[in-house]
């Protein structure tokens, strides 16, 4: 299944004073680069058909992060990716939930660069 052209809009909103770099079709997805890095993604979760966002948060602030209830490992190959986790529907269906995990994948982002 596609990936929701309505959670990218939203997205790109959030991302319009950001230096994005690119956008990428991945793994039936939409990835977006931001300073020439990986920052978020947009996919459906295979499980439930809902829309659920990659973000890239980093080692710091992993564990925590991963804590809130609609955050979970990522894992496409059996082992989780530390540093990347996936947020269900239920985390970014708000704007306020999309704001949080946006500013997080930004966060990195800036410290990564």
């Amino acid at each position: 299944m596609a990936y929701s052209e309505h959670l990218a809009d939203r997205v790109r909103q959030r991302l319009r004073n950001s230096p994005v770099t690119g956008e990428i079709k991945m793994m039936g997805g939409l990835a977006f680069m931001v300073n020439h890095k990986m920052c978020i993604g947009i996919l459906t979760n295979k499980e439930t058909e809902e829309d659920q966002l990659m973000v890239k948060v980093g080692n710091e602030e992993y564990e925590q992060l991963l804590q809130k209830k609609e955050a979970r490992e990522m894992d496409f190959t059996g082992k989780a990716m530390k540093g990347f986790l996936f947020v269900d529907a239920e985390g970014i269906d708000s704007e306020e939930g999309l704001d949080f995990w946006v500013n997080k994948a930004l966060e990195f982002n800036r410290k990564a660069h």
